[in-house]
């Protein structure tokens, strides 16, 4: 029976090969130090997993981030708070947005605000902040639809894996909703559907607009149906307002 330095090679060597080098360099690091003999058995296992630990759910999160498109964006959640270039209403709703339940519980958010009031960025906060836990997709609407009506006119089983693979999104960011008319009624299909399916499956979907839900109307073809059942859907649960405050 192999004990202590050969045993210790034995372990590194078998780490290493099933893919745990940064245990194996912990070991390696705990071994030589002067009070290995004297750990106790589960402090020297948590310290022995930190390490791996900590690598792998770091790249869990980079993918995460990357698959969602929010690589490079570093928002804080934090710094969505009432201050002196902008106000939220309710005042709290970033905080409570911040713990993520809504999304646990299939719930949508509708985040209203003029150009450059931080609508992006508190999304793009609870996306990245969502992302340590769940799958998130982050895109422009309009760019999503134009792409979708295209699939669907060329290649229909490609369109049903493309919404199917939306609808499997924990969190769906739309962002810049509505921002230009609708002139489409493929988009306007597309998009319902889009609201719809995810409903169905109680799965969050949020989205940033500058125009107010009472205007989505002139937007959508002036399809006052259509429009209603949007609006319905989008703004079933949370609606945040972000107000610029003017400085003088």
């Amino acid at each position: 029976m192999k004990t202590g330095n050969s045993l210790v090679i034995d372990l590194e060597d078998q780490m290493n090969t099933i893919g745990l080098p940064l245990m194996a360099l912990k070991l390696d690091e705990l071994y030589r130090s002067a009070n290995f003999l004297t750990m106790d058995r589960l402090e020297m296992l948590s310290v022995l997993l930190e390490p791996e630990y900590a690598d792998k759910t770091t790249k869990r999160l980079n993918n995460r981030l990357r698959n969602a498109h929010l690589v490079g964006t570093p928002c804080d959640i934090s710094k969505c708070r009432d201050s002196s270039q902008r106000h939220y209403e309710p005042t709290d709703a970033p905080k409570v947005l911040s713990t993520l339940q809504f999304i646990e519980d299939g719930l949508n958010v509708c985040i209203l605000g003029p150009s450059d009031s931080g609508k992006t960025f508190l999304a793009k906060s609870l996306g990245a902040a969502a992302c340590e836990r769940y799958r998130v997709n982050y895109c422009h609407c309009g760019e999503l639809l134009e792409r979708l009506v295209d699939i669907k006119a060329t290649d229909y089983p490609k369109y049903q894996r493309e919404m199917k693979r939306l609808c499997a999104f924990h969190l769906l960011i739309l962002d810049d909703f509505l921002l230009n008319t609708i002139m489409d009624e493929r988009e306007v299909k597309v998009l319902m559907e889009i609201m719809e399916k995810r409903i169905e499956t109680s799965r969050s979907t949020i989205v940033c607009s500058q125009r107010e839900p009472d205007s989505w109307k002139a937007m959508i073809m002036n399809d006052e149906v259509s429009a209603n059942a949007i609006m319905k859907r989008a703004t079933k649960h949370y609606i945040v307002v972000i107000q610029p405050i003017e400085t003088s």
